[in-house]
């Protein structure tokens, strides 16, 4: 079997990739201790190593589901 060459990608490609990827819009919440006890209990239950991580993708998760359920209809 022949290897195929690999190939390259175009590193503008991937510098415009990265740079659109890059987080640059901040955001702060502020939790009661109730609700932090329930993110600290729930991050060592479920070893969470990044709480930054955890809250983006709990975040996104809840926006792109409410997006899908109330899109535009015609009728």
């Amino acid at each position: 079997m022949k290897k195929r060459p690999a190939v390259s990608v175009d590193p503008e490609y991937l510098k415009k990739q990265k740079a659109s990827l890059m987080r640059t819009h901040r955001q702060v919440i502020y939790l009661n201790d109730s609700e932090m006890a329930a993110v600290c209990k729930y991050c060592e239950l479920f070893k969470v190593q990044t709480k930054a991580a955890f809250f983006r993708e709990a975040i996104m998760e809840k926006i792109l589901k409410e997006l899908e359920d109330n899109h535009p209809t015609l009728f």
